[in-house]
């Protein structure tokens, strides 16, 4: 497959990744994983994230607490802790892999071959790092959806919901996935530089006018 604006795709993938990596690391720490709203007090919303819960109250502002043990949270927000963190660093070392990697950077020119093992690495790395934050949030929507239908849960125990976080979160892995299939399907490509498709038709051009004098 022939690009002929390879080093456009390349960067395209690249700001994608980028995108998709703060968003990530901002899913992380949102407290807005949960919302909870209190038929009793509407204007209070309860929020949780994996390192604290807060209050929002319209007067008050919001109120926040942090968790006090790891080991006291559910087993969903446990391991989304683990698993945003390695998405964060594996983005991250995506980010420095690929951007030594593209054709636009002048360092290691000479070196095509490692230049594109440096952009299939990173690919990868985005690969896994899109991969592990759409598990956790995905998790955590799945048993927030248990518990909301659960029919054991009297009726007047106020229902968690979902929370911001989890959308930004889903944004996030689309986004790193996306990146980092248009930056591997670049490794594959040989770019064509706009120079030589000029210099071909021109000279294309040339060769019709000498047989229409001959």
């Amino acid at each position: 497959m022939a690009l002929v604006y390879r080093p456009m795709v390349q960067l395209s993938g690249i700001l994608f990744c980028l995108l998709g990596w703060v968003l990530s690391c901002l899913t992380t720490y949102l407290p807005q994983w949960k919302n909870l709203n209190l038929e009793l007090n509407e204007l209070e919303i309860w929020t949780m994230g994996l390192w604290q819960a807060c209050v929002v109250q319209e007067e008050g502002g919001m109120q926040c607490k942090d968790f006090d043990s790891f080991l006291a949270l559910p087993p969903e927000l446990r391991i989304s802790r683990i698993l945003m963190f390695f998405s964060n660093g594996s983005g991250f070392l995506g980010l420095l892999l690929s951007g030594f990697g593209l054709d636009c950077l002048k360092i290691g020119e000479r070196q095509q071959e490692q230049k594109k093992r440096l952009l299939l690495f990173g690919g990868m790395l985005f690969w896994i790092s899109g991969i592990t934050a759409i598990v956790p949030v995905s998790w955590v929507a799945h048993s927030t959806v248990q518990e909301f239908w659960d029919e054991n849960i009297p009726d007047i125990v106020p229902r968690w919901d979902f929370g911001e976080a989890l959308f930004v979160g889903w944004l996030a892995g689309f986004c790193l996935v996306l990146g980092g299939s248009l930056l591997n399907c670049t490794i594959c490509s040989t770019e064509v530089h706009p120079s030589s498709v000029h210099y071909a038709v021109a000279e294309q051009e040339d060769q019709c006018q000498r047989l229409e004098t001959e």
